[in-house]
């Protein structure tokens, strides 16, 4: 008799173990930032034998992902980036490299 009760208890404590466990969701690779993503999927364009820049703005005008290949995850990453935001990063790369001080980020 004594078997099924410590059946019971152990029970109970895996019961209270799992209500007192908070499980952590974390978006994965939340750190990637924009220039990363954007430099993946160009690579990846490139390995598949597209042109990467006709094949991104096409992307970009479009916001059709079937222009970036699956190929390394690469449309599913340019998918993570607000098109906003791809547009305001390439603005603000493209007048930091030309020289143009006082460019507000």
């Amino acid at each position: 008799m004594a078997a099924p009760l410590l059946a019971e208890e152990n029970t109970m404590a895996d019961t209270q173990d799992i209500q007192d466990f908070t499980r952590k969701f974390d978006v994965v690779d939340k750190n990637i930032g924009t220039r990363e993503i954007l430099s993946s999927v160009y690579d990846a364009l490139k390995i598949k034998g597209y042109n990467p820049v006709n094949q991104i703005v096409g992307y970009i005008l479009s916001e059709d992902p079937t222009y970036i290949t699956n190929y390394n995850n690469a449309r599913s990453l340019i998918c993570r980036i607000d098109r906003d935001e791809l547009l305001r990063e390439l603005v603000m790369s493209y007048l930091e490299k030309g020289g143009k001080s006082g460019v507000q980020k």
